[in-house]
């Protein structure tokens, strides 16, 4: 029986989406995976891309009118939940990069620490600067100790759909999946702790090790679709950074990586 159904959503990122999928053919035994692609409508050279590949399972899922993008995504990944038919289940988005072969093993070993816990992976995948951290800190401690607010931060957090790996009988049993009218895994998380499994956030540094999460690499790769706030030269210096750091180009150009 295989390990884990991956479940990844696309919406016309071309070259992103060739990227994500070979650097995750690279870094996985297929034989212990179920890979299932959710296309929400691109109809685009990435749906194209897709329909080649014969290592995945490709639903070409419909937009429903007035649907807006989060439910999309949401929507998308359900889709996949019901289909998922492995002990865990792993959601992630197409600017997650694997970098390393045991990446999966990482996740598992970490899920499998306790039977109580349902979920790992993270809030954020970027590492802040000890600059930031420790203001962070100092804001807490005058929360806190000198004002005595109870600070609502971490309680905010929950495992981003960039890359966690669930126990998928734990999510099938005590949730209503990933559409729920919020950000798409917010309410699952939630409703695991109510119903008392453990939501473990892993060290950035160690996720990093073996993935990143090149938020906002599109308009880097897809220089036509700019994301909001990403357009300045500092940022762009940052994600080509990030991407020539992930071997990017080698990647790219490797097309036997799209065959099984």
């Amino acid at each position: 029986m295989r390990d884990a159904t991956i479940a990844i959503v696309n919406y016309q990122t071309p070259q992103l989406t060739r990227l994500c999928l070979r650097s995750l053919r690279k870094f996985t035994d297929l034989a212990r995976v179920r890979v299932i692609v959710i296309d929400n409508s691109s109809k685009d050279e990435s749906l194209d891309y897709l329909r080649s590949l014969d290592w995945i399972e490709l639903v070409e899922r419909p937009i429903p009118e007035g649907e807006t993008p989060p439910e999309s995504h949401a929507n998308a990944l359900d889709v996949a939940l019901k289909m998922a038919d492995t002990p865990y289940f792993f959601v992630m988005h197409t600017d997650t990069i694997m970098v390393h072969d045991h990446w999966l093993d990482y996740l598992i070993a970490a899920i499998k620490k306790s039977d109580n816990i349902a979920g790992v992976g993270s809030w954020k995948m970027e590492i802040e600067s000890p600059l930031k951290t420790f203001g962070q800190k100092i804001e807490t401690f005058v929360r806190e100790k000198i004002l005595r607010r109870h600070s609502r931060r971490h309680h905010r957090h929950y495992l981003r759909s960039h890359g966690a790996l669930y126990r998928t009988s734990a999510l099938k049993e005590n949730t209503s999946g990933f559409c729920d009218c919020d950000t798409a895994g917010k309410s699952a998380h939630m409703n695991l702790q109510r119903a008392g499994f453990g939501m473990v956030f892993l060290p950035v540094r160690e996720l990093n090790h073996y993935m990143r999460h090149l938020n906002h690499a599109t308009m880097i790769l897809n220089p036509e679709i700019s994301g909001r706030n990403t357009g300045t030269p500092e940022a762009r210096k940052r994600i080509q950074k990030q991407l020539n750091d992930i071997g990017f180009k080698k990647i790219l150009s490797d097309d036997t990586l799209d065959r099984a």
